[in-house]
């Protein structure tokens, strides 16, 4: 028995679950407010048969691990340790791997103590009083510059790295977190003096780098710590330690510039938005966000607005596969000057968003006359290839239908000129720069060959993942499955893939990879197997509804909250509709 195995074996999820949410029982299963939505019906389920839960009013479900990594903020390896510890099991862990996490441990430690140095000379030392006059004009209060940590580093060469040698750490660490800069010579100095620091947290609060703010007119404005063993500018947003939340609570996140734009929103209230940090937003912080909400505005200056919408709006749609919203703000003025002046515009411009596909259009036909058949050619060239990569086909039939009544011509026109682009698209071999976003919406835990298959065909056979197929991790009921098939998404590097997973996934590994499988049409039995893991799981959730349902009608449930599920029902009975006709075409072709 493997030691996941055995914290299943040795975990109840009732009892796990019921740490953090009120059950009461309800025929076989238990029911409560959901823990990660606001809900005044409980729509939570817990089964203790299958050992999963579902909460029909977000749509999200699990196991065991499942619900403990979205409940604690962590991932697969943690929450494996939090499980193991509670139910008395011993993790093996190689020796190295063991070494690399003490040291993470250690490095986060740097960080914090540096963090902390920073803040009390911004609060305490006379050299900042420029700088603590500097953010009280900017409008930070007390409460905020203490709740963010803010700091100072003074105008010198060695003082955060005398102060942090004498406290026990060493300079290798320093200049691996990038405190430190190291010449050629070998000698090292404070990389940030003089500047206005704000420490930047992961999603769990612990601090993994730092932004600077310069204090006279020198450029660049702001730094950020360069990349590490902690920090990926790339892969972290600002402030979404303080915003998750608000994000969940409100089911929709607002992505700022700046850190003064991020902080003065939380001073104000507005306790749902994080900072890019200056830099172009990736997909891998969109994935981010996407673990918990898929309503995603942007409230950037005109420009940069305008450059990530065109050069990157429906890759975020794609990830998130769902709308992104673009707040158009006055001309000159950020979101901290909007808020800082009046909340209420800010209010309204969140409200007024428009979708980014619109935002778009309106950017590319603004100065364009559209009466004339050398701008519609312009704008048709610059919009076409846009509402091609939008991978929904109702949204971009839309689209398509509304660029060509503002466009005057037909329909059809327009419809061979898309198929045109995405031929060409093909035959150069472009694809969509894009990760898969983290989804923890999983189901229980069972002994699946038909999981195990698929993955097997995935690493033995890396090409099939060229095929675009509708496969997503909530298609897998064993967490350990989830994971594997997450870190496939990465990389097609079998060896990469494996040193990224827990060590307690490594024996289940290998056996997927040394799986013996019958050659031949391997494209034909990947499509077949992910056509059987996605009808599997709607029949899942088909036949969870239908038990609720029978409950509520035999405890007497309100007409709305018997509607809600039998409307929800029907969704997922469309979806299965859906897949049986794709299997009776293909046997009809055949």
């Amino acid at each position: 028995m493997s030691a996941i195995d055995e914290i299943r074996q040795k975990t109840d999820i009732v009892e796990t679950i019921g740490r953090y949410v009120t059950l009461k029982k309800a025929g076989r299963t238990f029911r409560g407010l959901c823990p990660f939505h606001a809900e005044k019906n409980p729509s939570f389920f817990v089964y203790p048969e299958q050992q999963s839960w579902h909460c029909f009013g977000c749509n999200t479900g699990g196991d065991v691990f499942s619900f403990i990594m979205k409940k604690e903020n962590t991932d697969f390896k943690e929450a494996l340790r939090l499980l193991a510890d509670r139910a008395g099991v011993i993790l093996t862990a190689r020796p190295e791997a063991e070494k690399d996490r003490k040291e993470k441990e250690r490095l986060y430690q740097v960080n914090e103590a540096a963090a902390q140095y920073f803040h009390d000379l911004l609060l305490n030392s006379p050299a900042a009083e420029k700088t603590r006059a500097y953010i009280t004009d900017r409008g930070l209060s007390a409460k905020t510059i203490l709740d963010f940590k803010l700091g100072y580093a003074p105008n010198a060469w060695e003082s955060l790295k005398h102060h942090l040698l004498e406290r026990g750490y060493n300079e290798k660490e320093l200049v691996a977190i990038g405190l430190l800069i190291q010449s050629e010579d070998g000698k090292t100095h404070d990389r940030f003096r003089h500047k206005l620091m704000f420490p930047i947290a992961d999603q769990r609060g612990r601090i993994i780098g730092f932004g600077a703010r310069v204090l006279d007119d020198s450029l660049p404005k702001y730094i950020n710590s360069p990349q590490t063993p902690l920090f990926d500018k790339s892969g972290n947003l600002y402030a979404l330690n303080f915003a998750s939340a608000g994000i969940r609570q409100q089911d929709s996140a607002v992505i700022v510039e700046g850190y003064f734009d991020a902080i003065i929103a939380h001073q104000h209230g507005f306790n749902n938005v994080v900072a890019s940090m200056g830099t172009s937003i990736t997909e891998r912080q969109v994935s981010l966000l996407k673990k918990l909400t898929r309503n995603v505005i942007l409230a950037l200056d005109a420009d940069t607005a305008g450059a990530e919408a065109m050069q990157r709006g429906v890759s975020y749609e794609n990830v998130l596969e769902a709308e992104v919203r673009v707040v158009t703000l006055p001309e000159g003025k950020d979101p901290d000057d909007v808020i800082r002046t009046d909340t209420g515009m800010w209010q309204k411009l969140l409200a007024d968003a428009v979708p980014i596909i619109d935002y778009v259009t309106n950017l590319v036909t603004a100065k364009l006359d559209l009466t004339t058949a050398r701008d519609k050619s312009l704008a048709t060239e610059k919009l076409l290839p846009i509402i091609a990569e939008i991978k929904d086909p109702v949204r971009q039939s839309h689209y398509l239908q509304k660029l060509a009544r503002l466009m005057k011509i037909s329909d059809r026109s327009l419809e061979a000129a898309l198929s045109r682009a995405k031929s060409d698209k093909s035959k150069r071999g472009i694809q969509l720069s894009r990760e898969q976003a983290i989804s923890r919406a999983v189901r229980p835990h069972v002994s699946n060959p038909l999981e195990e298959y698929c993955l097997s065909l995935l690493l033995q056979y890396p090409d099939l993942k060229r095929i675009e197929t509708a496969l997503s991790p909530e298609h897998f009921d064993n967490s350990e499955n989830r994971e594997i098939f997450l870190a496939l998404q990465k990389t097609d590097d079998v060896s990469a893939i494996k040193e990224s997973l827990d060590t307690a996934l490594h024996e289940y590994f290998d056996s997927l990879v040394s799986r013996d499988l019958q050659k031949g049409q391997m494209d034909l039995k990947y499509l077949d197997c992910v056509r059987r893991l996605e009808e599997k799981h709607l029949k899942s959730l088909e036949a969870k509804k239908a038990e609720i349902l029978a409950q509520e009608a035999e405890m007497g449930g309100t007409e709305a909250e018997l509607a809600k599920l039998q409307e929800q029902g029907i969704e997922t009975s469309v979806k299965l509709g859906e897949i049986y006709s794709r299997k009776n075409r293909r046997r009809l072709q055949s």
